[in-house]
């Protein structure tokens, strides 16, 4: 049975390592579904190559190119927020790949969930946002939700078989990201550019700035909370700046198992499209002799803030990691535009985490106006900032 995968997100990193996980395993997968926000030359590039029923591009400002790119095929194309949610429900589309940037996931998450849809999650904002409606609603319609980060897909392997053995912690790895050993005096001046080179991984842009500040490992944790079930004083976060070792699970006799491997995202997505097998692959392999030693150190959560302010979000609940994860949205599409310094985020993510309003337990409603006050009040923090 060949596996036809939907994947939101398409021209991103993930979405395009995807696709070459699916070409080197065509007699197992097919493209049923590509989605863009506003890469419309990569778009139709994917679409003649890999043909899918249909395509969708976010950006309305772009559908005629796309749709008249593809005129000569039998591809069918769609636009906006609303087709996304659209297309997940499709009966052709065996599991939805979410590889949508932020916030931008939850809706068609939800949607692909409530449609029994099989989720291979590599947008870690819908669990961060709200965890506590997905996951209920996964077990209620029966659908599994594999984790595509490759710290939750190792964490997912290492407790496979283990089911009825309960965790006594989940250890996520970080790499520390371009600034490790840093003090907050030498991040003062930190460029854009300088934050976006990543010592071993090659990601997106929101990502790269997200692991340059732990924003994106306190991500991890909040998402790690919601997968696996385990209270924010089961997660504990190390950095191990070899990225060999991604993460770890310790159990109650004190064992701890640990999933190895060079840094590949191909790895964990080909998993995920391909669980409960593991299917053959040409990755380049590990080998200890290439590696004299694997260090690992506590992360420095004076000086990435960050972090510290996810757990604190995660302890709080409701929708605070809502508030949390939209001010860091803006927060860092602001330092990409050089709106903000970088220890300027950690500062607008602590304003609006004290000044936003909580709700103990929210709504789908609710979290999508938490998302949208949230937004405001931070662009406005930004606004006051230029001026």
């Amino acid at each position: 049975m060949i596996k036809r995968i939907a994947i939101l997100g398409s021209t991103g990193s993930i979405g395009t390592q995807a696709l070459a996980v699916i070409q080197q395993h065509s007699d197992a997968f097919a493209v049923s579904v590509l989605t863009a926000q506003s890469n419309a030359d990569l778009l139709v590039e994917q679409a003649i190559k890999f043909h899918p029923t249909h395509v969708v591009i976010g950006d309305e400002a772009k559908y005629a190119f796309v749709k008249n790119a593809l005129s000569g095929t039998d591809i069918q194309v769609l636009v906006g927020a609303e087709a996304l949610e659209e297309v997940v429900c499709y009966e052709h589309v065996d599991v939805v790949l979410t590889a949508l940037v932020g916030y931008a996931g939850l809706l068609p998450t939800v949607k692909a969930i409530k449609a029994g849809k099989p989720i291979a999650l590599a947008n870690k904002e819908t669990l961060v946002v709200a965890g506590a409606l997905i996951m209920p609603l996964a077990r209620e319609m029966g659908v599994p939700i594999l984790p595509v980060d490759s710290e939750h897909s190792a964490i997912f392997q290492c407790l496979m078989g283990e089911s009825h053995n309960p965790i006594e912690k989940v250890i996520l790895t970080a790499s520390g990201g371009p600034f490790r050993g840093k003090k907050r005096g030498d991040l003062e001046q930190v460029t854009r550019a300088q934050a976006l080179k990543h010592p071993n991984w090659t990601m997106g842009a929101k990502i790269t700035i997200d692991s340059a500040s732990l924003m994106n490992k306190g991500l991890e944790v909040i998402e790690a909370a919601w997968l696996f079930d385990v209270h924010a004083s089961q997660i504990d976060v190390v950095v191990h700046p070899q990225s060999i070792v991604h993460s770890l699970v310790q159990f109650e006799d004190g064992s701890i198992k640990a999933q190895l491997g060079l840094p590949d995202m191909k790895l964990p997505i080909q998993f995920a499209l391909g669980y409960p097998n593991r299917m053959q692959a040409d990755f380049p392999r590990f080998d200890f002799k290439d590696y004299a030693s694997l260090t690992f150190e506590q992360p420095d959560v004076e000086t990435f803030r960050n972090l510290g302010l996810a757990f604190q979000a995660l302890e709080k609940g409701g929708n605070m990691p809502c508030i949390l994860n939209a001010a860091n949205e803006v927060a860092v599409d602001a330092f990409l535009k050089d709106q903000i310094g970088f220890l300027q985020m950690s500062d607008l993510l602590a304003t609006c985490m004290d000044q936003g309003t909580f709700l103990s337990s929210p709504s789908l409603e609710d979290y999508i106006n938490t998302d949208k006050t949230t937004r405001i009040m931070a662009q406005e923090w930004v606004s006051k900032l230029k001026h």
